[in-house]
């Protein structure tokens, strides 16, 4: 994509007529003058899919820096740094600064008022007056132009994999069929496979969602292994192992793994090669996190639609893990680092909440919260391996010892409310599983998923039943609704704030923190719901965000929602205290 910009543009006529106003008033501060910039910049990336990211730090080498303003690109990769100053400066001696301070040289854009210099692969490549439209025009378009090799290479090659994604999927299916049928230690070996998987996920899951999730394990472990740099992946993992005798089996007679995905090989190469120019390891996990997001596109669509795979903007888990810790404090008397305060993700993905839980947790206290009391569940596969790697090595970054992470369970949240003896996968998941149960859960915090939980193949994606949190619901948010379509209150993220309810109540205190639908704020099918959350807690703070989409026309396509999708939002943090000397409290 060619940036579009010319001088009768409205964006352009806007910046100069700005920077003007601002003169005449005798405002020249870097602060003044740096969101005007800042306003035509974000202009130009929306036009080839850039994301500018204000005062967002980042990893050079062995420095953290923060310019103005980052840029990434739809696959989360850095495309490029702007560094704004005021007409005070010599533009060129502060370029000189911050190159002594580790700024980047391999693309970014100093700008004042006056002028722009632009420096790319470690060369000056603009550096010119912006009195004229043209010339500010030209620096922009040689700075939003940039684009390494690396990343030429890899969207090549992710746009190839997309193309051949449907028919190696549909290979590797036609391969562990034809195995099942003649090759007897693999219809043994996917015989326990699949009981385990309906004894850990869903009693009723089809034989194609079990062979889906192996074809997911053969096609990314590769990824784990060379781009999160842990060659001992598939032997650490708890849950690898069990799929590994899978697929040993299924190799067990010509079939080689190597071989058979030697056509995706550029695709793998091109990851490995991107992923090694990305110095900093949570930008590393944006990249993968959003190479995990267009593989689902690619391959699994269904599961992608069942589970609602959008993962919780960085903004949004900062916000809320801070509330959790004020609220903690101004309530509790009591913080995420101490001694008792369990926690619980029950809807992991790739770790984020976890990982920025750790971050907040004094650095003497995390060795013992890592090892008891830091608690979480994924139900699908790809994601819950993600989320092992991102937790353990977030530990390591923060410690400088590795340590496997014992309170991560694959497992279906809501199967947790059966009254029945788990049997989870492996041994050693099934006691982490029924630990958990057991434990008192002092804050529950994540993001819901908005339709979770359906692994059958035939049912068109409808959300699947849970006897146990499906009885609980309808006893109590819908027998206490005076509405007549109560059908909203199946939706998957009511089942989750009902049973965190029931998991907090049962400790007899606590918080809450789910970013979820918002739309038991204020419709009529939800009444009940409302009461029942009034009754259980002491105060219930929501933050909408608004963004429903369909239910506003001024609202269009999906960039009025912070997730980017079409129903609205709200942050809801329910407090639940054992003795309150306060009357219930409501802030939204």
């Amino acid at each position: 994509m060619t940036l579009q910009l010319k001088p009768a543009h409205k964006a352009v006529r806007e910046y100069y007529s700005d920077i003007r106003e601002l003169a005449e008033k005798g405002l020249f501060s870097e602060g003044a003058v740096a969101p005007i910039f800042g306003e035509l910049l974000r202009y130009c990336g929306s036009q080839i899919n850039w994301t500018l990211g204000e005062q967002t730090s980042i990893r050079r080498g062995k420095k953290m820096i923060r310019p103005d303003g980052v840029f990434f690109n739809d696959f989360n990769l850095y495309q490029g740094a702007w560094e704004a100053k005021d007409s005070q400066d010599r533009l060129d001696i502060e370029v000189r600064k911050k190159f002594r301070d580790g700024y980047p040289t391999d693309n970014i854009i100093f700008q004042s008022p006056d002028q722009i210099i632009v420096w790319q692969n470690n060369r000056e490549a603009f550096n010119a007056e912006i009195s004229a439209p043209e010339k500010l025009i030209q620096g922009l378009e040689i700075f939003f132009s940039y684009q390494p090799p690396e990343y030429r290479q890899w969207e090549e090659a992710a746009e190839k994999f997309k193309e051949q994604m449907p028919n190696i999927g549909a290979g590797l299916l036609d391969l562990i069929d034809k195995e099942y049928r003649i090759n007897k230690a693999f219809v043994q070996s996917m015989e326990i496979f699949t009981t385990l998987c309906q004894d850990s996920i869903n009693p009723n899951i089809a034989p194609a969602a079990v062979k889906e999730m192996l074809i997911q394990h053969l096609l990314t472990e590769r990824i784990f292994r060379k781009v999160f740099d842990n060659p001992d992946f598939t032997a650490k993992n708890t849950i690898a192992v069990e799929i590994e005798k899978v697929i040993a089996a299924l190799t067990s007679r010509q079939f080689s793994r190597s071989g058979f995905l030697q056509s995706l090989d550029h695709f793998y190469k091109a990851i490995e090669i991107t992923a090694a120019t990305i110095q900093d390891y949570t930008e590393k996990q944006f990249f993968l996190n959003t190479v995990y997001e267009k593989f689902f596109q690619g391959f699994a669509v269904k599961s992608a639609d069942t589970h609602g795979i959008v993962y919780t903007p960085q903004p949004v888990v900062d916000f809320m893990v801070r509330s959790v810790e004020d609220i903690l404090h101004k309530e509790f008397g009591r913080s995420l680092s101490d001694k008792g305060v369990h926690i619980l993700d029950p809807f992991v993905g790739t770790g984020n909440f976890i990982i920025r839980i750790m971050r907040e947790i004094r650095k003497t206290a995390l060795p013992d919260k890592y090892e008891k009391e830091l608690h979480c569940n994924e139900v699908m596969l790809l994601p819950y391996y993600i989320a092992s790697t991102n937790i353990e090595h977030e530990y390591y970054e923060i410690t400088g010892e590795y340590k496997p992470f014992e309170g991560i369970c694959l497992v279906d949240t809501f199967e947790l409310a059966e009254d029945k003896q788990m049997s989870v996968f492996t041994a050693k998941n099934t006691d982490r599983v029924n630990a958990q149960k057991q434990t008192p859960i002092f804050v529950i915090i994540g993001n819901p998923p908005y339709n979770a939980g359906q692994v059958n193949e035939n049912d068109n994606n409808k959300n699947r039943k849970y006897r146990v949190m499906d009885k609980h619901v309808a006893e109590s948010y819908a027998k206490d609704s005076k509405a007549t379509n109560k059908n909203a209150l199946s939706d998957p993220y009511v089942k989750a704030v009902k049973w965190a309810s029931e998991k907090i109540a049962k400790t007899g205190e606590g918080i809450v923190a789910f970013v979820t639908n918002n739309s038991f704020v204020n419709e009529i099918t939800f009444d009940g719901m409302r009461n029942h959350l009034a009754k259980e807690f002491d105060k219930i703070y929501i933050l909408d965000l608004g963004g429903n989409v369909r239910k506003n026309p001024k609202l269009s396509g999906t960039t009025h929602n912070v997730f980017g999708i079409q129903v609205g939002v709200s942050v809801n943090i329910f407090v639940k205290k054992k003795s309150s000397d306060t009357p219930p409290y409501a802030g939204r």
